[in-house]
């Protein structure tokens, strides 16, 4: 099986996990499998801020949240040491889920470990694909999620949020979000973050 092939049949496989997501999210009228949704975000994200990305990185962004819904966050303590916990099951659970599909469509062992670093967040500052993978997690949340965030937070909460979001990226994610359509509300929390 040629790599483009394997690489296909595992994109095909994630997506199809996550169009089985019970949670919709709306968009234009029309209701979409979050996931499922979130996971072709990515990708677009991905390719549009580094064209060249190679296909596991394409692999690791297109998995980031496979299968989320199936360990929620309530079943975790509704504190800090919990939501810590449940990050670290759900980017375990990512892992082994995307590398059982690379197996499947037999890539061989190291790529399979690479992906599963890259969605462990491993080599953060010594993996280029790691930072870039963070950099897309971060663009997509601020132009796609934050609006729901602060709407659910207090502006402190939010500058925040905003300002830990800003210390996982690289200058060039810096310079990606500067220019990202946001709301006005969220510009001003921004400006205030970085203030």
């Amino acid at each position: 099986m040629s790599t483009s092939t394997a690489f296909q049949k595992v994109i095909d496989a994630i997506d199809t996990i996550n169009g089985q997501d019970p949670n919709q999210e709306e968009v234009n009228g029309q209701a979409y499998p979050k996931e499922l949704l979130y996971s072709q975000r990515m990708t677009d994200k991905l390719l549009e801020f580094e064209p060249e990305a190679s296909e596991l990185l394409q692999i690791a962004a297109r998995g980031q949240h496979i299968k989320r819904w199936s360990i929620p966050r309530e079943s975790y303590s509704m504190d800090r040491k919990g939501y810590l916990k449940w990050r670290t099951v759900l980017k375990m659970k990512h892992g082994e889920i995307v590398g059982d599909l690379m197996t499947c469509t037999h890539y061989p062992k190291e790529d399979i470990q690479h992906v599963k670093d890259l969605l462990m967040k491993k080599n953060l500052n010594k993996d280029p694909e790691a930072q870039t993978l963070e950099d897309v997690i971060c663009l997509v949340f601020l132009e796609h999620y934050i609006d729901d965030f602060a709407a659910e937070h207090t502006d402190e909460k939010m500058i925040s949020i905003l300002q830990k979001t800003w210390g996982k990226m690289s200058e060039k994610g810096h310079e990606a979000a500067l220019k990202l359509p946001l709301s006005e509300k969220v510009k001003e929390l921004v400006g205030k973050a970085l203030a």
